[in-house]
């Protein structure tokens, strides 16, 4: 994997544990010569991760749409900052910048990122390893979920491992690195990817 798109919150919690975790992940890839794909903000973990992996020598590539560019301060530090006209665009640069995609702790527009990856493999449009790094159990509620949609059927059992979930950074990327391609539902491509 040379390049990751990293998906995390634009937020600062109040638990300083999840700022300290972005900046780790940063640090931690840069070293590993993987670039990070992101959101091209400066805020909240978005900014902690951008910064480490930019101070430790790493590629750092934002993209971010022309509305959010004041909203979410926009990182001119990055190796190169993309400005799109839309979210869905965005989203569409991830995929197409990335060799996989690392989801850490965030809000609603983490999940949609997330769950946007996980859809797109179960349909064909990549093949590439979608992991959510489990610290602090933030998503243990999350992956139950997903477990129970693999119960009920709403996931079928060859997609039940499309999302790799682990709770510490090593051993997530050695399982993405190693990944395989599961049996799609369909083997499409989106427009211009």
């Amino acid at each position: 994997m040379k390049r990751l798109a990293v998906y995390c919150g634009s937020a600062t919690p109040e638990d300083p544990r999840y700022m300290a975790l972005a900046a780790e992940v940063g640090a931690a890839l840069a070293q590993r010569g993987i670039g990070v794909v992101y959101g091209g903000g400066r805020l909240g973990l978005m900014g902690a991760l951008a910064k480490a992996a930019l101070d430790a020598g790493g590629e750092v590539i934002g993209v971010i749409p022309k509305a959010m560019v004041s909203r979410e301060i926009a990182n001119y530090d990055c190796t190169e900052l993309i400005v799109v006209r839309t979210m869905h665009e965005r989203k569409a640069r991830f995929t197409d910048m990335s060799d996989g995609f690392l989801t850490l702790p965030g809000g609603v527009g983490t999940m949609d990122e997330l769950w946007e990856a996980a859809s797109w493999a179960q349909l064909g449009y990549h093949a590439k390893p979608v992991g959510l790094l489990n610290a602090f159990g933030f998503f243990d509620g999350l992956i139950a979920f997903i477990h129970h949609m693999v119960q009920v059927g709403f996931i079928r059992p060859a997609h039940a491992g499309i999302v790799m979930a682990e709770g510490e950074l090593d051993l997530l990327l050695t399982r993405m690195d190693a990944h395989e391609q599961h049996t799609p539902i369909f083997r499409m491509k989106p427009e211009g990817l």
